[in-house]
C-alpha cells in the first residue's frame, strides 16, 4: 500500500491528537510478564487475559496483540487466583481454585475444593505458547464440571492498543472450527495475514463461538490435564495460512521448558556472574541479568536489547545503546551486534516525515502494520538528539574493553557519517553553537532527548519549552564520543583527525562550562532555548554531565551536592527534577518521577570524580526499592514522593516492566562502585579506589572479560571500609592493578 501524503497525515495527526488513551485505563503494574525472543505475554494474576475493558495485557508479536482476550471458566465461574510465578521470564505457573460455586444440577461446591494449575511455556522460535491445565479434585466426592476456555483477537498494532491510532485498517475474518483447533485471522492493510491458531490435546466435548468446553469428571483426588498450543503466524498475501498448529496431544510441557532453558542457559554462560554475600543484593542483580536476557530480542542475525515490555519491545536507539553500554562490564557480544543493527538503519537521506538527516542513528523502529503502511514514521523514525552520539560512545567503550579495532574499521563509514552530523549546522539546530533539537515530522515528537514527552523540558517559572532546544547532557555525550574517538583514530594511524576531535572536546568542555553553568543554584542548567537563554532549573539531566566527564571538578562536586539534596533525592533515587521547582509533579513522567537507569549514569559519574559517599547512597537507594517489587524487578520508572512519607516506592501505573536500562541499572551501578576499568589495549585490567555498598561485605565476580582474556577476582571489605582485592584466575595475558586512591 501506498504510504499517505503530507496532507492526509496532518489530518490524521489532528485526528490522533483528539483520541485519548483508554487502554491505559486498567493499570499493568502488577501484570504478570512472560517473554521469549520476539513473543511476549502481559497476563492478570490469575493467568487471564480480560475479554472485556480497556488494557494492555494481551499476547503480542512484532508490534500487534495477537490476543486481547483469553479466559478459563469452571462451571461459569472464574477461578480465584492463589499464587503466580514467572521467575524464568518465558515461563510461568499459575495455582487456581474454585470460588463457592452453585453447579449446573443445582448443588453447592464449597470454596477451594477443586484445584487448577496453569502452566505455560513460551518458545519464541516456534512463536508458540505450549499450556498445560491440571485440574485437581481436592473434595471428598466426585465432580463433573465444565472447563470453558474463551478467547478474543482482535488483531491490533501497538498504537491501537496504546489509544493513538485506534481504527482497524485491515479486515478481520470470522473464528473458524476445524474439529479440535480454532482459528483466528486477519488480513492486514500491509498484505500479510496474520493468525492465531489454538490447538488442544483433547477434542472440545462442546464448542460455542470462540469458547471451548470440556467436560470433567473426576473422583475424590483425581485429575486431569488439558494441553493445548497457542501458535501464531504471518504469511504474505490475504489467503490462509498453510499448515496447522503443532498436534499438542504428546506435548511435555516440561519437555519445551527444558529446550528453551537450555538455550537461555547458554546465554547466561557467556556472560560474567556476580555474587555476594547479601541475598537481597544477589536477588536484585539476579532478577537484573534475567530480565536482560528477557529483554534480547532477535532482528535478522542480530540480537538486541528490546527497551521495555509492553510498549516499546522493539529497536530503540537511545534504549539499546544505554543498555549495552550498562551490561558491557558483563557481556560485550551484544554491543556489537547493536551497533551492526544500528549502522544498518542509519539515516542516508533527507525525510522530514521521519527527521531524518543523513548520518542520524535511528529512535525506534516499527515493524507492525502501521508502519508497513506508512501510517507512522517509525519506519525507521529518527526523532532523537543523543543517538548517535551515544552510538559513538558505546564503540569506542567496547573497542576499549576489547582492545581491538576490527569494529571501528568495519563501521567506519558510519562513524564518520555520524561526526558529520554531529558537527554539522546544516543537519540540525544550533543555540549558540551547542547541538539542539527541532522536529520537522508532522507525527514527530516535540521533545526528543531521553525526557522526550511533550511537557518534559520546563524552565525557572514552570514553562514549558519550546523547540529548538540545547540539552545539558547531550552536550556531555557529543564530549565523551569526540574525546573517546579521538584514541581509536591515534591508534588507526590518523593523528590529525584524532587532534582535531581531541580540539573540538576542549573547545565544547570550555564553553559549556560557561554557559551551562548555574551559580546560584551550584549545578548545571537543564538546557538552553530561546536562542541561548538558560533552563534555570535544577534536574537530574546534570548528573550526566559527570557520566560524561566533561564538567570541571569543583563543580562536579558542587553537583554532587545538589543532586543528593532533599529536594532531589527521594531517598529512592534521584528525581528527573527538584521538588522545589515550580514544574515539579512526583507523578509527572520526566518531572518529578524517579528512573534507575539515570541514576545509574549519575552513580557512575559520582564515581568518576571520587564521589564514593554519595555514589553508595544512590547505589543503596535504588536496590532498596528494588526491594519493594516483585520479584525484585526494578520498572522503567517510579513516582517520586519522598521515602520518608511513604513506606515503598510509589507505583506509576504503565510503566514498562520488564524495561531494559533500567534492568541495566543496577549491575551497571555495581560495576562502577567496584571500579573496574578495562584498558584492553594495554591487556589491563585497572580496579580504581573499589567500593562495596553497605549490605555487601564480600563479592566475587567470574568471567569479567579483559581483550582476549578473562578474570575472577574476589572483593572483601575489611574494618573501616577498605576494600581488598584477590585475583582468583586469570584466563589470557591480563594485567590486574588496583589502584587505592
Amino acid at each position: 500500500m501506498a504510504e499517505r501524503s503530507p496532507g492526509e497525515r496532518q489530518e490524521r495527526k489532528e485526528r490522533v491528537l483528539t483520541q485519548g488513551t483508554s487502554s491505559m485505563a486498567q493499570s499493568i503494574a502488577d501484570a504478570v510478564v512472560l517473554k521469549q525472543g520476539g513473543v511476549f505475554l502481559l497476563t492478570e494474576q490469575s493467568g487471564a487475559i480480560p475479554l472485556r475493558g480497556a488494557h494492555g495485557f494481551g499476547l503480542y508479536y512484532h508490534d500487534c496483540r495477537f490476543l486481547n482476550g483469553y479466559t478459563i471458566e469452571l462451571d461459569g465461574a472464574q477461578p480465584e487466583a492463589l499464587a503466580s510465578t514467572s521467575e524464568a521470564g518465558h515461563t510461568g505457573v499459575f495455582q487456581l481454585a474454585n470460588p463457592r460455586t452453585q453447579m449446573r444440577d443445582g448443588h453447592i461446591m464449597s470454596q477451594h475444593e477443586v484445584g487448577l494449575r496453569w502452566e505455560r511455556v513460551i518458545d519464541g522460535d516456534a512463536t508458540a505458547v505450549y499450556e498445560d491445565i491440571t485440574v485437581h479434585n481436592h473434595a471428598r466426592s466426585a465432580v463433573d464440571l465444565e472447563l470453558t476456555f474463551t478467547f478474543r483477537a482482535e488483531f491490533e498494532d501497538v498504537y491501537a492498543v496504546r489509544g493513538l491510532l485506534p481504527e482497524a485498517l485491515g479486515e478481520l475474518r470470522v473464528p473458524a472450527w476445524d474439529a479440535d483447533e480454532l482459528r483466528f485471522s486477519y488480513d492486514g492493510a500491509d498484505d500479510l495475514q496474520r493468525a492465531v491458531t489454538i490447538r488442544w490435546g483433547l477434542r472440545p466435548d462442546a464448542t460455542d463461538g470462540t469458547s471451548a468446553r470440556f467436560r470433567v469428571r473426576l473422583p475424590p483426588g483425581g485429575s486431569q490435564q488439558i494441553p493445548l498450543v497457542i501458535t501464531l503466524s504471518e504469511s504474505p498475501g490475504a489467503a490462509p495460512a498453510a499448515g496447522r498448529a503443532p498436534a499438542c496431544s504428546g506435548v511435555d510441557v516440561a519437555a519445551v521448558k527444558r529446550r528453551v532453558d537450555e538455550r537461555i542457559a547458554a546465554q547466561a554462560a557467556e556472560q560474567a556472574s556476580v555474587e555476594t554475600d547479601s541475598l537481597l543484593v544477589n536477588r536484585v542483580l539476579s532478577r537484573s541479568f534475567a530480565d536482560l536476557r528477557l529483554l534480547r530480542t532477535p532482528l535478522e542475525h542480530d540480537v538486541f536489547f528490546a527497551a521495555g515490555v509492553p510498549w516499546f519491545t522493539t529497536l530503540f536507539g537511545r534504549d539499546s545503546l544505554i543498555t549495552a553500554l550498562e551490561v558491557l562490564p558483563y557481556r560485550r557480544a551484544v554491543a556489537v551486534d547493536t551497533l551492526r543493527l544500528l549502522a544498518q538503519f542509519q539515516a542516508r537521506e533527507r525525510d522530514p516525515w521521519r527527521d531524518e538527516q543523513p548520518g542520524k542513528i535511528l529512535h525506534e523502529l516499527r515493524v507492525g502494520e502501521l508502519a508497513r503502511v506508512g501510517e507512522i514514521p517509525q519506519t525507521p523514525y529518527y526523532g532523537t538528539v543523543d543517538a548517535t552520539a551515544l552510538f559513538l560512545i558505546l564503540l569506542a567503550r567496547h573497542a576499549a574493553c576489547a582492545g581491538r579495532l576490527d569494529v571501528f574499521h568495519e563501521l567506519r563509514g558510519n562513524i564518520d557519517a555520524a561526526l558529520a552530523w554531529l558537527s554539522s549546522p546544516d543537519a540540525h539546530p544550533e543555540i549558540n553553537g551547542y547541538l539542539a533539537y527541532d522536529s520537522t515530522s508532522t507525527s514527530g515528537l516535540v521533545n526528543q532527548g531521553w525526557k522526550d514527552s511533550g511537557d518534559a523540558i520546563v524552565d525557572e517559572e514552570g514553562r514549558i519549552a519550546a523547540p529548538p532546544i540545547a540539552l545539558v547532557e547531550v552536550q556531555a555525550y557529543v564530549y565523551l564520543a569526540k574525546s573517546g574517538l579521538a584514541d581509536l583514530f591515534e591508534r588507526a594511524g590518523e593523528p590529525e583527525t584524532a587532534a582535531r576531535l581531541r580540539r573540538e572536546a576542549a573547545d565544547l568542555q570550555q564553553r559549556f562550562e560557561r554557559d551551562f553553568w548555574l551559580p546560584e543554584r551550584g549545578i548545571y542548567a537543564l538546557a538552553l532555548v530561546d536562542g541561548g537563554r538558560r533552563a534555570a532549573v535544577c534536574s537530574s539531566n546534570a548528573g550526566h554531565a559527570l557520566w560524561a566527564g566533561i564538567a570541571e571538578p569543583s563543580r562536579a562536586r558542587s553537583s554532587a551536592e545538589r543532586l543528593m539534596s532533599e529536594s532531589m533525592y527521594s531517598g529512592w533515587g534521584i528525581r528527573t527534577l527538584a521538588a522545589d521547582e515550580k514544574g515539579y509533579n512526583p507523578m509527572s513522567y520526566h518531572r518529578g518521577t524517579v528512573w534507575p537507569h539515570d541514576n545509574a549514569l549519575i552513580v557512575a559519574g559520582l564515581r568518576r570524580y571520587g564521589l564514593d559517599r554519595e555514589a553508595r547512597a544512590l547505589f543503596g537507594g535504588i536496590v532498596s526499592a528494588a526491594m519493594r517489587y516483585r520479584m525484585h524487578r526494578l520498572p522503567e520508572l517510579f513516582c517520586g514522593f519522598p521515602r520518608a512519607e511513604q513506606g515503598a516506592p510509589v507505583r506509576y501505573p504503565v510503566a514498562c516492566h520488564p524495561q531494559a536500562w533500567a534492568a541495566g541499572a543496577v549491575p551497571y551501578m555495581f560495576a562502577s562502585l567496584l571500579g573496574l576499568e578495562p584498558e584492553g589495549f594495554d591487556r589491563r585490567l585497572r580496579i580504581v579506589r573499589p567500593v562495596l555498598p553497605r549490605l555487601v561485605r564480600r563479592a566475587t565476580v567470574r568471567g569479567l572479560a579483559v581483550a582476549d582474556g578473562r578474570v575472577d577476582l574476589e572483593f572483601r571489605r575489611r574494618r573501616g571500609g577498605a576494600v581488598d582485592v584477590d585475583v582468583l584466575r586469570v584466563e589470557g595475558d591480563v594485567d590486574v592493578v588496583v589502584e587505592e586512591r
